[in-house]
């Protein structure tokens, strides 16, 4: 899953075990669907051979009997067969019908119900995964990809498991057929019983042939889907510099990766396909000669013949069925490996388990802390101690690539740090970013976003957040549909929205990465001061701005991933002087200077 998880190893073992392994864990899943398709398909496969023993019984006791009357003897009448016979003949046909269409029922109704709830389960088992995996494991791992895997992979896997019932009655009609052919002519069954090695022979040679081609394909896939959600996630940004030439270049790329290994392995099995119609039919073609000399030399009756002709006529399609679930074979086992890789990987160690309580009236304390990225061999953030108490507001500034971001996401619980001591008040946490994602939905759906709240709660929450007023003035006040990531709202009002998302769960810890960049300084400062008279929280500003960073309480000041600095505004402007040149920088760029 990771860069060198691109193709995954398939099990060890033989091909063979490694299908019948793919196979198994599948029909283990649901065993009373699979197992009443089973029955159904016994039965189907038995009455489908009975009914050719019908057919020879008719034959030689119905029709020859019409026309085997001695010369002139007559028109011949209705009285040459009796009518005991023809009822017995018609019954037999009919009730052997009826118990093969009820064993098809069954086959296909249970069959088609447990490939859709093994897709449900495998699908189940991915997303599982994926909630439970921490964010450090997203964050190595590309979204559409991840996405492929509980999707387009899942729908591969199973593709052969519906067959399966259909081609294990196929099996038993194989064993009773070839033991009924034998019995009605040596000969006959040797022809016939000789197309079944040849079908399993090449289906051997074309797995072989193009597994490798199937694996490859699944796995370019999931990066090609990986890179259209990447595309799609980013449009504005392709769009702003003109760069939709080199990003249809890029996909186009990978699309043709994925065309020419499906192309390769669609090749072979279109050779293959030809081959299961093809031997078949020379089988077909072999018997009906070597049959019309048998019954020539007397050593067979044409209902035995017939019979012969009929029962291997039924067999073609299921034989072209077993051709067609095993050449889903190789596709089904790629894509049920890139499964495993997502189900069978390692919970990685859910940071919140390593967090610990600091004594009252503390929100968040940071002992000797330290984090290093896995690929990264500097540190990223380097001893920091830092106490922030319940109720404050603490700005955290610094250049690009001081650590800011890592601190909030260790302040938040979301990462574990390498080394020290994490230790934060109980209760909810939240964060909101600077780009504000909203979901295609209503105003009151994005602010409650799954939380139990009514709306008493999302108003004050966007009271809090300042929104309460043009939310209001919107046409449909909070069943607004804002449309997609938010469309219809301006940035300000997005980043308002957010927080109030926020603050409606009522967190102990709240970060703010630049939350208010799009807000002027006077709703800032009335949004801050709503925070600080209202929500009883350690709040953690991440800020650029020098108006957002003179309204916090006190200032932590970031480094080279150490903290710098840490005392009130003005403190830091007369005591540090990296501080000073930064907020200097921030002012001059804020008001366009050089």
């Amino acid at each position: 899953m990771a860069e060198s998880d691109a193709y995954p190893e398939p099990p060890s073992g033989s091909r063979l075990r490694r299908n019948l392994r793919l196979i198994g864990s599948m029909l283990s899943l649901h065993p009373r669907q699979f197992t009443l398709s089973f029955v159904g398909a016994a039965v189907f496969a038995i009455a489908t051979v009975t009914s050719s023993f019908a057919i020879r019984w008719v034959i030689d006791h119905v029709v020859l009997p019409r026309f085997e009357d001695p010369p002139g003897s007559g028109p011949v009448t209705t009285a040459a067969v009796g009518t005991g016979t023809v009822a017995i003949g018609v019954a037999m046909i009919i009730g052997i019908g009826l118990i093969r269409a009820v064993g098809v029922v069954f086959r296909r109704a249970y069959a088609s119900e447990g490939m859709w709830r093994v897709a449900e389960t495998y699908t189940n088992q991915v997303v599982d995964r994926l909630v439970r995996q921490p964010l450090s494991w997203h964050r190595r791992h590309p979204d559409g990809d991840l996405v492929a895997r509980a999707g387009v992979d899942t729908e591969s896997t199973v593709s052969v498991i519906a067959p399966i019932p259909f081609a294990s009655s196929t099996v038993l009609m194989i064993v009773v057929s070839t033991v009924w052919l034998f019995l009605i002519d040596i000969p006959l069954g040797i022809v016939a019983v000789t197309v079944f090695p040849l079908v399993v022979v090449t289906n051997v040679v074309y797995e072989r042939a193009v597994s490798e081609h199937y694996t490859r394909a699944q796995a370019q896939l999931g990066e090609f889907s990986a890179g259209v959600h990447e595309s799609f996630e980013g449009v504005q940004l392709v769009k702003a510099y003109g760069a939709e030439t080199r990003e249809t270049e890029r996909l186009t790329v990978l699309a043709d990766h994925v065309r020419v290994s499906r192309v390769e392995a669609v090749t072979r099995r279109s050779i293959f396909d030809a081959l299961t119609d093809m031997i078949p039919a020379l089988a077909n073609i072999a018997l009906v000669v070597l049959g019309a000399i048998r019954v020539d030399s007397g050593d067979l009756t044409v209902g035995e013949f017939s019979s012969v002709i009929f029962l291997f006529t039924l067999l073609v399609l299921p034989l072209r069925l077993i051709g067609y679930a095993l050449s889903e074979l190789p596709r089904s086992m790629a894509a049920w490996i890139r499964i495993q890789a997502v189900v069978n990987e390692a919970i990685e160690a859910d940071p919140e388990r390593a967090i610990g309580r600091p004594e009252p009236g503390v929100g968040v304390r940071l002992d000797a802390v330290r984090f290093r990225h896995e690929a990264s061999s500097d540190p990223t953030l380097s001893d920091i101690d830092l106490e922030l108490p319940i109720g404050s507001i603490t700005a955290l500034v610094g250049p690009t690539g001081s650590g800011k971001s890592t601190l909030a996401d260790i302040v938040l619980g979301l990462v574990a740090p390498t080394a020290g001591r994490v230790s934060l008040a109980g209760g909810p946490r939240a964060i909101v970013f600077q780009e504000a994602f909203l979901v295609a939905g209503t105003v009151r759906a994005n602010v409650a976003f799954g939380s139990d709240v009514d709306d008493d709660a999302v108003w004050a929450a966007l009271r809090l957040a300042a929104a309460d007023d043009f939310v209001r003035e919107l046409p449909a006040a909070l069943d607004t549909v804002v449309g997609e990531r938010g469309i219809s709202l301006s940035g300000g009002q997005r980043q308002r929205v957010a927080l109030a998302r926020a603050l409606v769960r009522e967190p102990v810890i709240l970060v703010l990465d630049d939350t208010t960049s799009a807000l002027d300084p006077s709703t800032e400062a009335l949004i801050l001061d709503r925070l600080r008279a209202s929500l009883d929280a350690t709040v953690l500003l991440i800020a650029s701005r020098p108006s957002t960073i003179a309204l916090a309480d006190d200032v932590v000041f970031l480094a080279d991933g150490r903290i710098a600095g840490h005392g009130s505004h003005s403190e830091l402007l007369a005591d540090v002087a990296e501080y000073r040149e930064i907020v200097e920088a921030f002012e001059a760029d804020r008001a366009g200077a050089p």
